[in-house]
């Protein structure tokens, strides 16, 4: 059974179909990769996943239990968070007023103390911040707390969108590797929407290409690396997807 699994869903925004009947699954565990190009409905997908975004048709379902017209709220309860391409921080409280916010969507009772003890061991610079408005964080920090936040929650299944955009290449790692961590140590199932398609591949155990609205192409991230097409489109010089 996937711990998550979307099949033929489809969204529309009007008379545009921005997800078109696209189908796939994470197994419990697993880092899964979506990339595509700008506009191609990554994170349309991912916003219809979360209960964000009504579907037009299809289901998505949590270790088997199709969430129907579940609100957001629910889906976190059950296991599942979205850290938002925009991370949707609250500018003017501080970075541990921002990270409390996560025991909220908690489905266990927890000591918040300790549960900030392994934020800020994941995230040392946090403690540092952790007094200061989350507006005035550097980029890279603010994703921290993004993500951090969304680990307080305690998901079993995390959902990334676009957590390297306008990030140094040194904060981009720490995170990776943060999220890797996680992966290996606590079984952490994760969902990549990644502009920098080179590394989304590299991390992968498998990948899907969305363009249009429709999966093209799925594989193991090794293999999606290797193919000459997405050699060409999407591991240029640019690394952008």
């Amino acid at each position: 059974m996937s711990a998550l699994a979307a099949t033929d869903l489809s969204v529309s925004y009007g008379a545009i179909k921005a997800v078109n009947r696209v189908s796939f699954r994470v197994a419990e565990g697993e880092l899964v990769s979506l990339i595509g190009a700008n506009g191609a409905g990554k994170t349309t997908l991912l916003k219809s996943i979360m209960g964000a975004l009504a579907c037009e048709s299809g289901s998505v379902s949590l270790d088997g239990v199709e969430l129907g017209r579940m609100p957001i709220e629910e889906r976190v309860r059950r296991g599942m968070y979205l850290v938002p391409e925009k991370r949707s921080l609250f500018g003017s409280m501080s970075v541990q007023d921002n990270l409390q916010v996560g025991t909220y969507a908690n489905r266990r009772h927890v000591d918040f103390r300790a549960e900030l003890a392994r934020i800020y061991k994941l995230f040392p610079v946090l403690e540092e911040r952790k007094g200061q408005q989350a507006g005035t964080l550097s980029g890279g920090q603010q994703q921290m707390v993004a993500i951090g936040r969304a680990l307080i929650a305690r998901p079993r299944v995390l959902l990334l969108d676009e957590p390297s955009m306008g990030l140094a290449p040194i904060v981009v790692k720490q995170i990776i590797e943060v999220i890797l961590e996680l992966k290996k140590r606590e079984g952490l199932t994760v969902v990549l929407v990644e502009q920098n398609a080179r590394l989304a591949l590299g991390v992968a155990d498998r990948a899907y290409l969305i363009e249009l609205g429709r999966v093209v192409k799925e594989g193991r991230g090794a293999q999606l690396a290797a193919d000459p097409r997405l050699k060409e489109i999407y591991l240029g010089a640019s690394h952008a997807c």
